[in-house]
């Protein structure tokens, strides 16, 4: 039995290394700039979150007279997400929405199921359910969004599937498809909405990486393929961010023409969001961990 020992702990130890041998940071958070990534919170630790999405930064709404639109905010969110287990997060998040329903609670489920390594799957895969829950007040006229006949006509529910390969320490790229309820919607508008999305990661240095990400409609008013009365108001949402890695924090900067910052708010609202009329936005996030 002596005889053995060395050979079951060499075996054992070489197993843990196996499966440990995973790709790392194949983004460096885990939002990109408005969609999700695969990455995922750490077990028992808790991310507390604030994100910021100006005024438009030129256009009729931006320019000087707003400082480019810097003393406006489009969007503002603040929440907390918690790593369950290493591939299991929660979060709760508020955010002053930009869409026709504002003041909104957020509730997500983010899950990974596959994880990309160098001996076994060949991407990454997460999904992430997502309940927004809008607490704006019932307005009093039977034809405004916000009558709300019903309590459940404040929520939407979202879900979406990723999957992300990291090609090298300096590309990454993901795909996504994605599910968007909303209980109640405008006149001739869908209550089902679709989308597809690509987003990716390229590091410039040890410092520096930029990261762009895309999510566009399939179905409805809001898809760019759409030639119903009104589709041309809406624009697929679209980023593109500097990340700064400073040791201990990855500190985004961004542009993007999404006014919402939750997939609930920027999918099924994107109006005023044509880059070509300077309708796109600055952004940042400020984020802490905590170990708990």
């Amino acid at each position: 039995m002596k005889r053995f020992l060395p050979l079951m702990v060499a075996f054992l130890s070489g197993s843990i290394l196996l499966a440990q041998d995973y790709a790392h940071q194949t983004f460096k958070d885990r939002w990109v700039i408005n969609t999700h990534s695969t990455e995922m919170l750490a077990k028992r630790r808790l991310d507390v979150r604030i994100t910021h999405r100006f005024g438009d930064l030129a256009g009729a709404a931006g320019g000087w007279r707003t400082f480019y639109g810097l003393e406006n905010a489009a969007d503002i969110l603040i929440g907390a997400e918690y790593g369950a287990t290493d591939n299991l997060s929660v979060g709760l998040f508020r955010t002053k929405g930009a869409g026709a329903l504002p003041q909104l609670l957020h509730a997500t489920l983010k899950g990974r199921f596959v994880r990309q390594g160098k001996q076994g799957a060949p991407l990454s895969v997460a999904a992430l359910g997502l309940l927004t829950l809008s607490t704006t007040a019932k307005s009093d006229n039977p034809e405004s969004l916000n009558y709300f006949p019903q309590f459940s006509h404040r929520m939407v529910y979202h879900l979406q599937v990723l999957g992300a390969r990291k090609f090298s320490d300096a590309f990454s790229l993901q795909l996504s498809f994605g599910w968007t309820h909303r209980n109640l919607v405008p006149f001739a508008e869908e209550n089902e909405l679709f989308h597809a999305g690509l987003a990716g990661r390229l590091q410039l240095n040890k410092v520096f990486g930029i990261v762009f990400d895309v999510a566009a409609p399939l179905n409805g008013k809001q898809s760019p393929f759409s030639d119903l009365d009104g589709s041309e108001d809406y624009s697929p949402s679209a980023g593109i961010g500097l990340e700064i890695d400073t040791g201990g924090h990855v500190f985004q900067i961004n542009l993007t023409n999404a006014r919402g910052i939750m997939p609930t708010d920027y999918i099924p609202y994107n109006t005023n969001a044509d880059w070509g009329e300077g309708q796109f936005r600055l952004g940042f996030t400020i984020s802490r961990m905590f170990n708990l």
